[in-house]
């Protein structure tokens, strides 16, 4: 899920001050790329006016078909098994026997923007504040590059990707054969990075992002008078109780040296200030780098709300989602990309070690079956994504573009 909730200060470590004019960009991308950056605008301005949450991306995912028909691809719509289907892109050339496949996510956020953007989202609740609009507007210029030029020798893939944000669009592509259907040798996908200088590329070897287990907590209690209390069972004190209580495995379970989050992102119970209410909603998401770490996560979770419950005399049920994996970057793969990254954008422009992030990402699923590598592309000074003031840089969109095609041509010749 591409919720970067912590971008630890050290991850900046290695950014040379020369480049950290986060307003300026001094990155060049190919310059037939640049040239098209007012259509990847329009492709993107258009997906970000008709967001459409995970799972439900039917008119992005035509969108994105059509464009690639256009442009003289190979199109494979409905690609996913459990209603969450994904569109494949395909461009042969030569004789080569080499695949690469990129891949780029398309879903949206159940959050209201806050700006004044002239393309701003028609659909009140519903926003690309993770930047997804991009990162298919990038993967859709470099297609539409490739098919122009053909200046490569074997197959590229494009993968747009449904439901991201719930961990469940790389898994239901790969349910449904992606590799056995598109066998790419290799694959790529990127990110945008508020809070990283504008255009600059950043890489990282082995354990990248932490998996990410997201649960839902029902307290069941008994409702009643709030000037009785005595006569219900209230699952809002127990729910805060619960709250407080989750933040000691971190602190005083999980060792040091393991990196592991637990937040709680929502808390929903009641709609009235004189009524106690029958139940208690609490929504988390937990974050660990480490196999052993995230299993003493998730059990002390299980352990503490059994307690928690029975103490204040509620009852609960926990709804485990899609189990977490954590991402992990192959090294030939991302030391090709990164030695790509230099010789297109130069040394001044690449970060390579970058430290790892919390954060996490189901691409991650899609690493466990191909070796590949996940790249964060820095989206200068603006608010975080899942913030409701982020805005996409738009003038990254044909750096991003660039490096999709520097790679195809580099690993295709």
């Amino acid at each position: 899920m591409c919720d970067f909730n912590l971008i630890p200060h050290f991850f900046f470590d290695k950014i040379d001050a020369k480049t950290n004019d986060m307003s300026k960009m001094n990155v060049k991308p190919i310059k037939e790329l640049a040239a098209i950056l007012p259509q990847m605008k329009q492709w993107m301005e258009a997906m970000h006016q008709d967001p459409e949450l995970s799972a439900q991306e039917v008119n992005t995912g035509k969108y994105v078909a059509d464009l690639l028909k256009n442009m003289g691809y190979e199109v494979h719509e409905h690609v996913g098994k459990y209603g969450i289907e994904g569109v494949v892109g395909v461009l042969s050339h030569g004789d080569g026997k080499k695949k690469i496949g990129i891949r780029a996510d398309m879903d949206a956020l159940p959050i209201q923007e806050i700006n004044n953007l002239p393309y701003k989202s028609r659909h009140d609740g519903i926003s690309h504040l993770c930047g997804h609009d991009g990162h298919s507007a990038m993967a859709l210029g470099a297609a539409k590059y490739l098919a122009d030029t053909k200046h490569f020798n074997g197959t590229v893939y494009f993968y747009f990707q449904p439901a991201e944000e719930t961990m469940q669009g790389g898994p239901s592509m790969i349910d449904d054969g992606l590799f056995k259907k598109f066998n790419a040798d290799r694959i790529y996908a990127i990110h945008n990075i508020p809070g990283l200088p504008k255009g600059v590329l950043h890489f990282h070897d082995g354990e990248t992002m932490s998996a990410v287990d997201n649960w839902e907590i029902r307290l069941m209690g008994r409702g009643g008078h709030g000037s009785m209390p005595e006569l219900s069972v209230d699952p809002v004190v127990a729910g805060a109780s619960l709250v407080m209580a989750l933040q000691t495995i971190v602190a005083r379970n999980l060792s040091p040296w393991n990196n592991g989050v637990v937040t709680i992102g929502s808390f929903q119970a009641g709609n009235a200030g004189n009524v106690i209410p029958d139940e208690a909603v609490l929504k988390l998401s937990m974050r660990n780098m480490q196999p052993d770490g995230r299993k003493l996560v998730l059990q002390r979770i299980r352990e503490i709300t059994a307690a928690q419950a029975e103490c204040f005399g509620c009852k609960y049920e926990i709804k485990e989602g899609q189990p977490g994996a954590v991402l992990v970057n192959s090294h030939e793969e991302t030391a090709f990309a990164a030695q790509v990254a230099r010789k297109y954008f130069g040394e001044e422009n690449v970060v390579y070690p970058c430290k790892p992030l919390m954060s996490s990402e189901d691409f991650a699923f899609m690493l466990q079956e191909r070796p590949g590598s996940y790249i964060m592309l820095g989206n200068g000074e603006t608010p975080m994504v899942h913030n409701p003031k982020y805005i996409f840089d738009q003038e990254i969109l044909p750096i991003g573009a660039s490096l999709w095609v520097a790679l195809c041509e580099e690993y295709l010749k």
